[in-house]
């Protein structure tokens, strides 16, 4: 039995939820956006691939790092506020890339992007989750979807700006982040600040919990998949602004359309374990391909945009995994998951490029085919802990309150812990 089924809508929410969920659609643009620009950025900057990749890297391991400390501001100031920080700083930063005439300056400026970024997505996961309507399952469908649609809408946009202008996505990014902003600020109700402070330390902490661990670094080598292709492949395909758009675009409906849809399915016949040992080997295959005929331009295209539909499977299944199997707080969760996932996007780009020019353009791909599938290498050490997280989306889906189920984890959690070090 699946988790996801059930009779509430996850598209019936609450104006706050939409309000968050839109900001997350604009936060999520800014992976994809700068794809169809890269090559026109290394050519108009005379930069080369992998100084350009830095774009994802400066980005992604801020984001990474800043992850840490999300819980401990949130904490202090409360969600809401968290939220209009995050997108603030991203208004600003975006500008300033857009405004920035080196690829040093854009590449700093994308690492202040990122510090924004890290403190928007860790809190409105937890906004969404808490206030939507639908129950967990539903708010995280709705949290992929909302990832997908950024994804998909990122790369054309930025095909149609950057068309223009490789300063145009910046710009657009700036303009739609000041409107979610005003959204956050009107649609959302203030927030308390938490009673229970989170400490930096925290989300280091909790990777000593083994299941949390063994998805984080899942997480890392499939994400050095992920954005070995997001962040080099328009390179080979030699491709404009506006085609690039297109290809990227439709590897971004690809992710929505399985995240939502795609990824309940799988789970509810072949459950969690066996889900992801597929999807991950089927991904690893594809990148594979992608290594193999990186020459052939129709190939390339064809398996970027199949991507897309393992990563939003991936996406949806592993990140309820996360918030079930971690015997911490589902902020604390997400906040230590994030680190540990990002920091193999971030580094993956930069890897590409030095790989691509130290030996040839296919190298980069076999590495990423590599990594994804000593991804499951890693998750198979976790098994049993799947199995765990299956049964505990069941309890939820039955009725069991969240808060419940986490108190009771804790508590075990204690108890085992009390008994270890006794021993």
């Amino acid at each position: 039995m699946s988790s996801h089924q059930g009779t509430v809508s996850p598209f019936r929410q609450p104006k706050a939820v939409w309000a968050v969920a839109f900001a997350c659609v604009i936060s999520f643009m800014g992976i994809g956006l700068v794809d169809p620009i890269l090559p026109s950025l290394s050519h108009d900057l005379h930069a080369t691939p992998s100084q350009v990749s830095l774009l994802f890297t400066s980005y992604l391991v801020v984001t990474a790092v800043a992850m840490l400390f999300t819980g401990f501001v949130s904490s202090r100031i409360g969600a809401k506020r968290t939220l209009v920080a995050g997108l603030t700083v991203i208004v600003v930063f975006s500008a300033l890339a857009g405004a920035s005439g080196s690829i040093s300056g854009i590449v700093g400026f994308r690492a202040g992007w990122g510090l924004g970024n890290a403190l928007f997505i860790a809190t409105s996961l937890a906004v969404i989750v808490a206030s939507a309507s639908g129950g967990f399952a539903g708010a995280i469908i709705l949290y992929e979807t909302a990832l997908g649609v950024g994804i998909a809408v990122g790369p054309l946009l930025g095909g149609v700006l950057g068309g223009i202008s490789w300063r145009g996505p910046f710009f657009g990014v700036a303009v739609l982040m000041a409107i979610a902003l005003i959204a956050t600020l009107v649609l959302v109700e203030p927030t308390p600040t938490p009673a229970r402070k989170t400490s930096i330390a925290a989300p280091l902490k909790a990777l000593r919990h083994r299941g949390l661990l063994t998805m984080g670094l899942t997480a890392l080598l499939y994400n050095w998949g992920f954005f070995t292709v997001l962040g080099y492949a328009p390179f080979p395909m030699d491709l404009g602004t506006l085609q690039l758009g297109w290809v990227f675009t439709g590897w971004g409906l690809m992710v929505a359309v399985f995240s939502v849809w795609g990824a309940p399915w799988l789970q509810a016949r072949l459950g969690i374990a066996k889900a992801l040992y597929l999807n991950l080997a089927l991904f690893a295959v594809d990148i594979l391909v992608i290594a193999l005929f990186t020459d052939s331009l129709a190939t390339l295209i064809i398996a970027v945009i199949v991507a897309g539909a393992f990563i939003g499977v991936n996406n949806t299944i592993t990140t309820q995994a996360v918030m079930t199997v971690a015997p911490v707080e589902r902020p604390v969760a997400s906040a230590s998951y994030g680190f540990v996932r990002f920091i193999g996007g971030g580094l993956a780009p930069y890897a590409a490029g030095k790989l691509a020019e130290h030996y040839d353009i296919h190298a980069p791909f076999y590495v990423g085919a590599l990594a994804v599938a000593l991804g499951i290498a890693v998750l198979a050490t976790g098994h049993k802990l799947l199995a765990a997280a299956e049964r505990a989306q069941v309890a939820e889906a039955a009725g069991q309150a969240p808060e419940q189920r986490e108190h009771e984890t804790l508590e075990r959690q204690a108890v085992a812990e009390d008994v270890g070090s006794a021993s």
